[in-house]
């Protein structure tokens, strides 16, 4: 089996200003070492970016450009996005496919929109997925609070059985590679 990690959205706008997710800081050093990890491990390391039309994160924008201090390698992949899926309508899956990644390991922002979505996206490509437990955030939504938010999804996606394929949940400082095959 080979492994990829998907680091989402992970861009200025969401970890920095009014509009950063939960620990932003924590979590960029968290997705830091997990990346490590992944490469040390020779699997795949994909930046997934969103992109609207919008000030905040119009292609090539301070917004949308990566956090600063998220670490990047040479070999990492980019692959730009337009909804919250990010298989849908990109060339992510063919990314995966012509690496023979058959698993992957999710970390990102924002838990109730892009990480969620693509979580559910991977298990419906029928790739199983270790999210990150403590590897992604969201913002307050003013019915729930960001810690509260992300105890749900870790809940519900790790819960979830139709799909064949399944999530686990994994905390950073546990999460390993088997090695690329």
């Amino acid at each position: 089996m080979t492994t990829a990690l998907l680091v989402i959205d992970v861009q200025t706008t969401l970890c920095v200003g009014p509009w950063a997710v939960h620990d932003a800081a924590g979590l960029i050093d968290r997705i830091n070492s997990v990346s490590r990890t992944a490469r040390a491990a020779g699997a795949p390391v994909l930046f997934i970016q969103h992109e609207e039309d919008h000030e905040l994160m119009r292609h090539g924008s301070e917004g949308w450009r990566l956090a600063p201090g998220l670490e990047t390698a040479e070999g990492d992949l980019f692959v730009r996005k337009t909804t919250p899926d990010s298989f849908f309508k990109t060339d992510l899956m063919g990314k995966l496919q012509a690496r023979g990644v058959t698993a992957l390991i999710v970390c990102g922002a924002q838990t109730d929109f892009c990480v969620s979505t693509t979580t559910l996206g991977a298990l419906e490509h029928g790739l199983p997925v270790t999210l990150v437990s403590d590897g992604h955030s969201t913002l307050d939504n003013g019915v729930l609070t960001a810690p509260q938010i992300i105890a749900h999804h870790n809940l519900t996606l790790s819960n979830m059985q139709s799909f064949g394929v399944k999530v686990t949940l994994v905390p950073a400082a546990e999460v390993s590679f088997p090695p690329a095959a």
